[in-house]
């Protein structure tokens, strides 16, 4: 018995599969890609990994994205979504990928005008990050299929214009690295999932804008801002 109403599971689609992948948590990382640090202007190679959270119903696969309210500067940031199977404690970098169930693409849209005075006055940036459907997202393509993308273009085209361009391997932090630390101050499980960073090209979109982003080894995906 529930004293209100039982809330849905969250979930994201599997490539080729009718089956659903649940979201227990989702974890960000901060100015993974050294020219994008640079662009925010901070020195990236000067500071420890940081993460900050989105919610799991902020993740969207619907292809359209609301322009949000109490914002006239709404960035779009391309990043390598990865989704885990299993979890634990102070898990050790060369186990890390174990864990891992598989990747999708994604966006972290960012209220940036209200993220930069949260930044100014010292506090979190969660009116920024974690506002609705704040997470565009593709379906997840298991490592089975796919297998652990290290390396590979990735990159963001706004109505046909490249805004963003880089490659996996150019992150500070690798994918076993952010499980690892993660896994020391939290206590990870199956259903969390990290949005691991983005390139350099951040910027505003508007309403009718298209975006496309793309990841070599998972497609591309179309999302609309309405």
């Amino acid at each position: 018995m529930f004293a209100i109403k039982k809330l849905p599971i969250v979930t994201l689609p599997i490539f080729g599969s009718d089956a659903q992948y649940p979201v227990r948590r989702v974890y960000c990382i901060g100015r993974n890609y050294a020219a994008h640090a640079v662009e925010m202007g901070h020195d990236p190679y000067r500071e420890s990994p940081f993460f900050f959270q989105k919610n799991p119903d902020n993740l969207d696969p619907s292809g359209a994205f609301p322009y949000p309210q109490h914002s006239n500067n709404v960035h779009h940031e391309v990043e390598m979504l990865v989704a885990l199977k299993s979890g634990g404690t102070n898990i050790p970098i060369r186990e890390a990928l174990n864990h891992v169930y598989g990747y999708a693409l994604a966006l972290d849209m960012t209220r940036r005008d209200l993220q930069s005075t949260q930044k100014k006055m010292g506090r979190p940036w969660e009116i920024g990050k974690a506002f609705e459907r704040s997470a565009p997202c593709g379906p997840l393509h298991p490592v089975d299929t796919v297998g652990h993308l290290k390396q590979g273009r990735i990159a963001l085209r706004v109505n046909g214009e490249i805004r963003q361009e880089g490659d996996l391997n150019q992150m500070i932090w690798k994918v076993p690295e952010m499980i690892a630390y993660l896994s020391e101050y939290f206590e990870l499980a199956p259903g969390d999932v990290i949005l691991s960073g983005t390139p350099a090209g951040v910027a505003a979109v508007n309403k009718g804008d298209q975006m496309e982003m793309s990841i070599e080894g998972l497609g591309s995906a179309l999302v609309t801002v309405i």
